[in-house]
């Protein structure tokens, strides 16, 4: 059986969202831009834990972050931004809903 080409960073996203709190993370910047202290709230995820997956969803493209004096600020790229849905993410490859 053949299996059709894809990209592989469609599979890379697909595996770091794989984790509950990335996805979960992802869910809360569908509402808008966040600081970590505000994630974390929401979340319920100690601060270093919470860097790390941002990190690592920065990595892979699916958050962006820009710094506001000392507080970075998270949000979802445009390109991850799905504004026909908005409670779905964009993976280039396929959209995630959440209900």
């Amino acid at each position: 059986m053949k299996i059709k080409n894809t990209s592989p960073s469609c599979a890379s996203k697909l595996k770091v969202l794989s984790d509950p709190t990335r996805l979960a993370v992802l869910e809360v910047l569908m509402s808008g831009p966040k600081n970590v202290g505000e994630l974390m709230d929401q979340l319920g995820v100690e601060q270093s834990l919470l860097s790390h997956h941002l990190a690592i969803l920065r990595d892979t493209g699916l958050v962006e972050a820009t710094r506001e004096g000392k507080t970075m600020i998270y949000e979802l790229p445009e390109s991850v931004s799905d504004s026909t849905a908005g409670k779905a993410i964009n993976l280039g490859c396929c959209k995630i809903s959440f209900d």
